[in-house]
């Protein structure tokens, strides 16, 4: 299995990025579009994404990620392995998540996974973290009542502010508000498992649409 040589980070607000994706036709990408639907932002690889759906078949996985020649090869990987409920998509999560979410089946979505974003550590560079508060509007927007959005990272930083934006929207409920000791996810990542071997510490939070 060959594997994409990539730039680890990509700068989100940079002018290629700009254009927001087109979204699919889902009837043509999907054997059952109307199945529950998993959305993994940022999913590299896809290899979380794809261990996913070979366990739940009676669902559908989407891994949106902004290097493209990773989605051109976790596609490849998905169709040699015959797996006709996921699906990768080359994208900006920041300006093509609303005309994503506005083509899927009303109430398909049923779980959002945010794992390990790109910390970008400068202050001046945090603008181009993933989770703005325009993403999670987006989302605000679109999931139905009692969705989950998981998030996790290894960076407290990080993981404290993607934690509050979605506080300080009305539309979603914190489950817990010590920082949750386990992987609600079947499958770590494999960001996860390097930090866990390491013996570092994991910060998680679930969020409920009400």
């Amino acid at each position: 299995m060959s594997i994409a040589r990539v730039r680890e980070h990509v700068n989100p607000l940079a002018l290629k990025y700009q254009t927001p994706a087109t979204a699919p036709d889902w009837q043509q990408i999907y054997t059952n579009p109307g199945q529950p639907l998993h959305l993994d932002i940022g999913c590299a690889r896809g290899r979380f994404a794809m261990q996913m759906a070979q366990m739940n078949p009676n669902w559908n996985f989407l891994g949106l990620e902004i290097r493209e020649p990773l989605v051109i090869q976790a596609n490849e990987w998905r169709d040699q392995q015959g797996l006709s409920n996921l699906h990768y998509l080359y994208c900006n999560a920041n300006n093509s998540l609303q005309p994503i979410l506005k083509s899927l089946p009303s109430g398909a979505l049923q779980v959002v996974t945010i794992q390990f974003p790109d910390p970008w550590f400068k202050k001046r560079h945090q603008k181009r973290r993933v989770v703005q508060p325009g993403l999670v509007q987006d989302l605000a927007d679109f999931l139905p009542s009692e969705a989950i959005v998981f998030m996790q990272s290894d960076i407290l930083d990080v993981a404290e502010e993607m934690r509050d934006r979605f506080q300080e929207n009305s539309s979603f409920k914190l489950q817990n508000p010590e920082w949750s000791q386990e992987n609600i996810m079947p499958i770590p990542t494999e960001r996860e498992i390097g930090v866990l071997e390491a013996g570092e510490p994991v910060y998680r939070a679930v969020f409920t649409k009400v």
